[in-house]
């Protein structure tokens, strides 16, 4: 059994649903899972205590969470000697056309690339539309955004995207690099 970190970032909260589903997934599978928030993590934060670690961000306006950012440089050292994974969320992903995952893995090499760290496993991850939680301002741009997408763009509701069954697999996989 190993003692894994998930580690994530979230703005409106569904990156914090995907990386409950991967603590999930490798609780059940016998590996024991710490979730934490990056923006609220405990001060003393050792990467030292744990056998492995996941991190997660969502992608706004072209970045990564700031505080995600700061966090793997700070440990990219460490976490490049660690066994890791990497989930990156984003609207881009949701596209499905080969423009938007090279659009989107590019968001991704220019993370690493500015962090240095070098996870075992990367999954791009298509996130939501959560208009319930947007400011008027904002609901009004991501609208235009959707549109200009294909995806929903009815402000009454939110919409999701997310492969669940893609964000099982990328646990269950670096699980089983764990066992």
């Amino acid at each position: 059994m190993a003692h894994v970190l998930v580690l994530y970032g979230s703005t409106e909260g569904h990156t914090a649903t995907i990386a409950e589903r991967i603590a999930g997934v490798l609780d059940s599978r016998g590996h024991d899972a710490t979730l934490i928030h990056g923006q609220h993590g405990p001060d003393e934060l050792r990467l030292s205590d744990y056998d492995a670690v996941i991190i997660g961000a969502s992608i706004h306006m072209g970045k990564h969470q700031g505080y995600v950012t700061r966090f793997v440089r700070e440990h990219a050292e460490e976490l490049n000697r660690l066994p890791s994974a990497f989930f990156s969320v984003s609207l881009t992903a949701a596209e499905g056309t080969d423009e938007s995952q090279a659009t989107a893995k590019g968001l991704v090499d220019e993370f690493l690339a500015a962090t240095g760290w070098r996870p075992d496993s990367i999954v791009v991850v298509p996130g939501a539309l959560k208009y319930s939680q947007y400011g008027t301002f904002k609901r009004f741009v991501m609208r235009r955004i959707a549109r200009r997408m294909g995806g929903g763009t009815d402000t009454s509701r939110d919409y999701e995207y997310t492969d669940w069954d893609e964000v099982e697999t990328f646990a269950s996989q670096f699980a089983r690099t764990l066992e």
